[in-house]
């Protein structure tokens, strides 16, 4: 008899930072449900732990909302037909808050007097827990554990009039990083929050408009990519066009740096700037900053492979692809004995001993987390007989947790926040070990420097200073019940 042993979907990541979900809308097209579901392909990287979608047809709402891939829930055209309609909203979730269950799957979907109103949303309040206190004692009842509801019932006990002027009051008590995507009756809204934590984009197809977490997202449905939501911006799309309201005030911009890094998918342009260059220009900076005597640059596949690519132009050393990545891994798999369980790694990837034996190796990852994958890396390049196996990492070493709509560990499980960069590398047991600095990050995006006032980024991972206030983590004082907050720095 043997034993079936379940492992998450990629094993060989189970070190990284996981993304935080995806958003997608379209509005005026009559295959919007379709549609939605190719967008949210496109953004499966954001989020693999359930999708859903919520289309609106002139009478009545509908959808579907399942655990799994987006290929595996949506992939039959019979339940895309039984999801008509010009509007929808979809969402692919990977729990930051709240647990896995079907009753937090996105779109959340609730009936105000006015009508239907369907909510996707990316990204954390960090404010949710007094909310969801002071919510609860005035007698509302939640259906999840998701701060996205914190939202759906402030909207409903506002006093202000439309749906919209609902939606700015909420926002206007909620402190935290978002991006949501909205879908009432007849309109929808896009938002985004006043430091432009979260991304959002604009795009543009046959006559309808569409929202996305990435532009990679309209690439796949033929949309052209209008513009960037602005940070602040809420943009409120109906039958007469689109509405760009700004209700917040300005803030000064501190875009999540880790989407340049590794969240967003190297083919979307993100606030501008083109990630896949973004990833290359890093890596060019990590060799000038830490360039060690070697025979090949190999990747780590697959979010190491452009940082990896500007490393070996820089230095000019031989670009090889020494790991071969696995596409094709399940979601479980068995296991004769238990002696073995060790080599489940080699499911995801394998290293090319043609490539690697009797080698100087540089290997170039985006990330350091707990180190675990790191071990394991270092020792399947000894494995195929490297000489010498260098790390270098395209991102400074990660030293607090994210608490804006990514999964992180507490700190005492970051490596990097417990142990020098020397005992980093005995621990993983690499000959050397170097991250490119905050400073060469910034330079590499296109920044002369890091600028202490105002840093243009959100950066807190890796320097601990958070730009939106960590109310519940503080213990609540500093915000009274359901009282206004005009400032979310």
């Amino acid at each position: 008899m043997v034993d079936t042993v379940t492992i998450k979907t990629h094993p060989f990541d189970d070190d990284k930072l996981r993304e935080e979900c995806g958003v997608f809308g379209v509005f005026g097209h009559k295959d919007a449900a379709a549609l939605t579901a190719l967008g949210l392909h496109a953004l499966q990287h954001r989020g693999q732990e359930a999708a859903g979608i919520v289309t609106y047809d002139g009478k009545q709402y509908h959808g579907h909302r399942s655990p799994g891939h987006v290929g595996d829930i949506f992939g039959r055209e019979a339940v895309i037909k039984r999801l008509p309609g010009n509007l929808a909203v979809g969402h692919n979730r990977y729990s930051t808050t709240g647990e896995t269950a079907q009753r937090n799957i996105q779109p959340l979907f609730a009936e105000f007097e006015s009508g239907g109103f369907a909510l996707a949303h990316n990204g954390n309040l960090t404010n949710a827990q007094i909310l969801h206190r002071d919510l609860v004692k005035r007698g509302c009842l939640f259906q999840s554990t998701t701060d996205t509801e914190v939202i759906i019932h402030l909207i409903a006990i506002s006093d202000q009039g439309s749906v919209v002027d609902r939606l700015i009051d909420t926002l206007k008590r909620v402190v935290g990083a978002y991006s949501l995507v909205a879908m009432t009756n007849d309109k929808m809204i896009g938002v985004r929050d006043p430091m432009g934590v979260r991304p959002l984009v604009l795009g543009y197809l046959d006559g309808a408009h569409v929202l996305a977490s990435e532009s990679c997202a309209l690439d796949i449905i033929g949309a052209d990519f209008v513009r960037d939501v602005e940070p602040g911006e809420m943009v409120v799309i109906d039958k007469d066009g689109l509405t760009s309201l700004k209700p917040f005030g300005w803030t000064p911009s501190r875009l999540c740096v880790f989407e340049y890094i590794y969240f967003a998918r190297p083919d979307s342009i993100v606030d501008g700037s083109g990630v896949y260059e973004a990833r290359k220009r890093i890596g060019a900076e990590l060799a000038r900053e830490s360039h060690a005597e070697a025979d090949v640059v190999i990747p780590v596949p697959d979010s190491g492979v452009p940082s990896a690519m500007g490393y070996a132009n820089e230095t000019g050393l031989p670009y090889e692809l020494g790991i071969i990545r696995n596409h094709y891994v399940g979601r479980t798999f068995i296991e004769p004995a238990d002696h073995i369980r060790h080599l489940g790694v080699k499911l995801k990837h394998n290293a090319s001993r043609a490539v690697i034996e009797g080698k100087r190796v540089v290997l170039v990852d985006d990330s350091i987390v707990r180190g675990t994958t790191s071990v394991k890396i270092v020792e399947m390049m000894r494995n195929a007989g490297a000489k010498e196996v260098h790390m270098r990492i395209s991102s400074p070493p990660t030293t607090h947790s994210c608490f804006y709509g990514v999964d992180t560990p507490e700190r005492d499980q970051l490596l990097a926040a417990q142990h020098s960069v020397e005992e980093m590398r005995k621990f993983m047991g690499a000959d050397s070990l170097a991250f490119v600095s905050i400073e060469g990050l910034y330079r590499a995006m296109g920044q002369k420097g890091r600028n202490e006032q105002t840093p243009q980024y959100c950066d807190a991972c890796f320097t601990g200073e958070y730009p939106v206030s960590l109310i519940d983590r503080e213990g609540g004082e500093t915000i009274p019940q359901l009282s206004f907050l005009t400032n979310l720095g």
